[in-house]
């Protein structure tokens, strides 16, 4: 039995199909079922049952997996320990984003970092929330920054700060003559949100109540349009297709020209952003230099939450 052995059939467990696992192991789907087989075989059970096009995992699969991803974890914290041991701001730092944060925050975060850590390379990861914790529980990221809600075990957050949504309407719209929208006012207008699986549209649907009962209506993809991207869906409601919800932090000078942005008025809805990482993890000095760089950073329009408490 190998480690390599164990991420592989790790990879099987998360991605469900040979083809697509032996690609995020970056092998051969012929080298990566062989290995599998060949674990099997010593262990004497079957870890996976196989179908034309599916892959489940059996009961004492599952058990045996669990168990893998807990060695492979605690195989990471050995080299995290021994690189602590060297200098916890030296060496490589794994870090994940989400979408919707990654290309407005990093921007601002990474020069602030190479001056508080010369001598950390970071390492980027760009994606959903629901892959990102994947990666951070099974070691393949060492922290990331993501919205909350956020709730996993073996993991720890810390608050970062809180963002204001917007209104973007296409340039000329009724609404530029508002100081301020209400989000009840989003119910009589084609909406454009991102397409399901991304957080900030939970976030958006969750906190504008009035848009999240129509989206579950009757007709309501008449109503509520999808985009891939906050970029896509800017230049769609520039088009003149609707109107949208960004993220403050998301708005730049460069809008100007193609959008009118108006905040919400009160109660305004938001989004808490959060650092996250193993409980286990050790470079507790990393991940403090990652949180001053980003409260330290001229990131704007936000909310800094620098006395924010660690939760488990």
């Amino acid at each position: 039995m190998t480690l390599t052995e164990l991420r592989y059939i790790v990879a099987v467990a998360r991605e469900r199909h040979f083809g697509r696992a032996a690609n995020s192991c970056f092998v051969s789907q012929p080298t990566l079922s062989v290995a599998v087989k060949k674990l099997e075989e010593e262990l004497g059970v079957a870890l996976f049952e196989r179908a034309a096009g599916d892959v489940t995992v059996t009961p004492t699969g599952t058990l045996i997996i669990e168990q893998a991803q807990r060695v492979l974890e605690e195989v990471s914290v050995v080299k995290q320990l021994a690189e602590q041991g060297k200098d916890p701001l030296a060496g490589t730092l794994r870090l994940g984003v989400i979408y919707t944060i990654g290309p407005y925050l990093l921007p601002h975060l990474i020069p602030r970092l190479r001056e508080l850590a010369p001598q950390m390379q970071l390492l980027l990861e760009e994606n959903y929330t629901a892959r990102l914790s994947e990666m951070l529980k099974q070691g393949e990221i060492d922290i990331a920054i993501l919205a909350e809600p956020f709730h996993e075990g073996g993991i720890s957050t810390q608050a970062l700060y809180d963002e204001d949504f917007v209104v973007a309407t296409p340039k000329g719209h009724e609404w530029e003559q508002l100081s301020e929208i209400a989000s009840e006012q989003l119910s009589d207008e084609n909406v454009l949100l991102l397409s399901p699986g991304n957080c900030f549209r939970d976030q958006v649907l969750q906190t504008c109540s009035d848009l999240n009962r129509e989206s579950m209506s009757v007709g309501s993809l008449q109503r509520t349009l999808q985009g891939s991207s906050l970029t896509t869906i800017r230049h769609m409601v520039a088009g003149g297709i609707g109107v949208t919800v960004l993220p403050a932090t998301s708005v730049s000078a460069a809008d100007d020209s193609l959008l009118s942005v108006r905040p919400f008025s009160e109660p305004v809805p938001s989004r808490r952003v959060i650092l996250a990482w193993r409980r286990n993890f050790p470079r507790h000095a990393a991940i403090e230099a990652v949180r001053q760089a980003l409260l330290q950073s001229n990131l704007e329009p936000i909310h800094r939450l620098p006395d924010a408490l660690v939760s488990q």
